[in-house]
């Protein structure tokens, strides 16, 4: 199987030997935290780069309509294995850099969290450009980035905070809020940032 990060054989693979690391076994806590709080209406989100759907599932659990979409297979299969009654997720088995032109500007929010980390870090100009053309006029995107700090290699590749706001600057997204968690995960514990994006009123051309 491949290494290649854009490939989703480097992910099966990580998947069938228990490296998936990034899986916390269930949503992000900051992410718990937001899904609950009510500060955004629900409306309809995208997931990019679900794995197992957690945090897909959070979010439908409070009123929330919720696309998944993964390029690993076997992300896909767990995605529908876990499914919830109760908070019904729409699944896609898809590379988030090839998805269907009818999604596009669909979504009321975007979300991400492990995903920027885990794409070629050449590639993230594209998937500023990627969300920017996801999402709706005024849209919301929220980021749970991680890993924030200087470490080479990857992936995880490290989150650049300055170039991640200027990517998404690019593309008129503001800035709302930035805050470090306070429950994150010991082993994030300092490494993430919650930060909530508001799109342009009027999408870019």
């Amino acid at each position: 199987m491949s290494s290649d990060v854009n490939s989703p054989g480097k992910w099966e693979l990580d998947y069938a030997r228990g490296t998936d690391g990034w899986d916390l076994g269930g949503p992000a806590p900051a992410l718990r935290r937001l899904a609950a709080a009510e500060e955004f209406a629900p409306g309809r989100m995208l997931v990019l780069g679900a794995g197992r759907g957690h945090d897909a599932r959070e979010f439908a659990r409070h009123g929330f309509q919720v696309t998944a979409v993964d390029f690993s297979e076997y992300a896909v299969s767990e995605m529908r294995r876990l499914a919830d009654p109760d908070a019904p997720i729409e699944v896609l088995h898809h590379d988030l850099f090839a998805l269907p032109s009818d999604l596009s500007r669909s979504f009321d929010y975007v979300l991400e969290h492990t995903c920027y980390c885990a794409i070629d870090p050449r590639r993230r100009a594209e998937y500023a450009a990627l969300v920017a053309s996801l999402i709706k006029p005024g849209g919301t995107y929220i980021d749970l980035a991680f890993p924030v700090d200087a470490r080479a290699g990857g992936p995880p590749f490290a989150v650049s905070l300055p170039e991640l706001f200027n990517l998404l600057g690019t593309h008129g997204f503001t800035l709302l809020r930035q805050e470090t968690p306070s429950e994150s995960a010991p082993r994030r514990r300092g490494l993430e940032q919650l930060l909530i994006f508001k799109a342009p009123a009027v999408a870019a051309t």
